[in-house]
């Protein structure tokens, strides 16, 4: 969201108002940044930690199909090692 609305951001106090997708982009981190607190209080590091790693895969999923851009060797690769640690640390955690 925060791309989409720096696309049509126009630097006027009206500008910033009314750009939806800036403002959406705002929200949506404000209410990330309350669930991880909510979540970090209640839950074990350990186990929080690799679901925020895949923070970076669903958002370069999204920007591939949203916003249409190129997929990069470099990012699918980094994208198939964090699934791939999370899975592991996942497994590591039973008993």
């Amino acid at each position: 969201m925060f791309k989409v609305g720096v696309r049509h951001l126009v630097l006027t106090p009206a500008g910033l108002l009314t750009n939806l997708p800036l403002i959406a982009g705002c929200a949506f981190y404000g209410l990330f940044t309350v669930a991880m607190v909510l979540a970090l209080r209640e839950g074990e590091l350990s186990l929080l930690y690799p679901i925020i790693a895949l923070t970076y895969v669903w958002v370069t999923l999204l920007t591939y199909w949203l916003l249409k851009e190129t997929p990069n060797l470099y990012k699918n690769l980094g994208i198939v090692t964090i699934v791939i640690g999370v899975a592991v640390l996942g497994r590591g955690g039973r008993k």
